[in-house]
């Protein structure tokens, strides 16, 4: 039964927040093949599949995952086992159909995702491939161009800034490790800016900085200083922003730097910091029920910015369906544990392609020392990867894993040149 599934062991590890989360092991022809931990968001969609976490208070203030890890043993193992483990489609639809829900309720998506993932490790190991040949396969891979979050805000700091996260894209360089020096350079710049001002703090969820500001331009100001303190223009290193804009949506309208405004003034703030600032990509600049302001937005500025839809399609193919018909975006962002299995991020990343839209792989605020994503954008080809920081081991991580695949991967391009 060579190459057969004959087990899984699955276990509660801590993410980068101190939080409870799920660590999966598969066994293929009894010997331990693969192994995958799943992270967790800060800033979720509401449209993201369920993350199962117990609810006792008493125990991780609720966020224990006894009842994820007791579906893995009681439901997906025995329907897995005996299954070929590179059949990844056939894995992760048992897993959905045992499942049976709509948002994955019923085992949770941390559960049929870490069991997911462990079998995709699982499967290039067998095949005794890098993960990202095996993700690949005759593509070929694609180093991506990273985006470095190197100020925090929103959800993942606690000050006074609005906007989640202020990113730079070193996207004029010709290769990986060129332009991850860039960033990292711009970081410590950063670093040094803040410090001079008197506004060096501690580090947010994801290793970007988090001072507080006067207005959430001012933190597009200390990006460009960044950048040109650290020796670079603004000609190769481009500032993206994650808005994250559902999260100060309220009823009566988008609460930002104390005003409140309508989708159309929002829209109007957007295009004239892309007047003023070297913005190349705008992710949730739109609260994610807000089609109408996505659309008038996209249609107005998508020629100029990449637009990334985040909460809005949380990697399904079916919100995205419904964005790409009306022009809501030029991108999606791809979180694995917004839908569940690897087969369905795949799908939805093939019609986001098909259909001309680009791809951005992302890790989420909670992580683990898992590096899966950063082989999945160079197998992918995606070509472009945020995963924080150049500090914090969760985020580090990522990076150091692509600067061991570019060793072996030549080809760079960047979206944006």
């Amino acid at each position: 039964m060579s190459g057969h599934i004959t087990g899984l062991d699955a276990r509660m590890i801590l993410d980068s927040r101190g939080n409870p989360t799920v660590e999966v092991d598969c066994y293929v022809d009894g010997g331990l093949r693969g192994r995958a931990a799943v992270p967790s968001g800060a800033s979720t969609g509401a449209y993201e599949a369920l993350e199962m976490r117990d609810g006792d208070k008493s125990r991780y203030l609720g966020k224990g995952v006894d009842k994820a890890l007791a579906n893995i043993f009681e439901h997906i193992e025995e329907v897995v086992i005996g299954m070929p483990v590179d059949e990844q489609k056939l894995i992760d639809e048992v897993m959905i159909e045992t499942d049976g829900t709509q948002n994955k309720s019923k085992l949770g998506a941390n559960a049929m995702l870490g069991v997911s993932m462990a079998c995709l490790h699982a499967g290039a190991a067998t095949h005794e491939l890098p993960l990202w040949k095996y993700i690949g396969g005759v593509a070929g891979g694609l180093m991506p161009v990273p985006m470095l979050n190197i100020l925090n805000g929103g959800a993942h700091a606690a000050t006074n800034v609005d906007v989640q996260e202020f990113m730079v894209m070193p996207h004029g360089f010709d290769s990986f490790a060129e332009g991850l020096r860039a960033g990292v350079e711009t970081y410590h710049s950063l670093k040094a800016e803040l410090k001079a001002d008197g506004l060096l703090g501690g580090v947010g969820d994801e290793g970007g900085f988090c001072p507080n500001l006067p207005a959430n331009e001012e933190g597009l100001k200390y990006m460009v200083r960044a950048i040109e303190e650290a020796g670079y223009s603004t000609e190769e290193m481009g500032i993206t922003l994650d808005v994250a804009a559902t999260e100060f949506y309220h009823e009566d309208g988008y609460h930002m730097d104390g005003k409140v405004l309508s989708s159309e003034d929002l829209a109007d703030v957007y295009s004239g910091w892309l007047d003023e600032y070297p913005i190349v990509s705008i992710e949730d600049g739109f609260s994610e029920d807000d089609w109408r302001g996505w659309t008038l937005f996209t249609k107005r500025e998508g020629h100029r910015v990449q637009t990334v839809g985040d909460d809005l399609f949380v990697t399904q193919s079916e919100r995205l369906a419904q964005g790409i018909e009306i022009g809501a975006a030029n991108a999606m962002l791809v979180k694995l544990n917004q839908v569940g299995t690897v087969t369905e991020t795949l799908e939805a990343m093939d019609m986001a392609t098909t259909h001309g839209f680009n791809n951005v792989i992302s890790h989420r605020s909670g992580e683990t020392e898992d590096v899966t994503i950063a082989d999945l954008a160079v197998g992918t080809r995606a070509g472009q990867i945020k995963t924080g920081a150049p500090s914090r081991s969760d985020r580090v991580a990522k990076y150091n894993q692509l600067l061991r695949i570019a060793a072996d991967v030549d080809e760079y391009r960047s979206p944006f040149n």
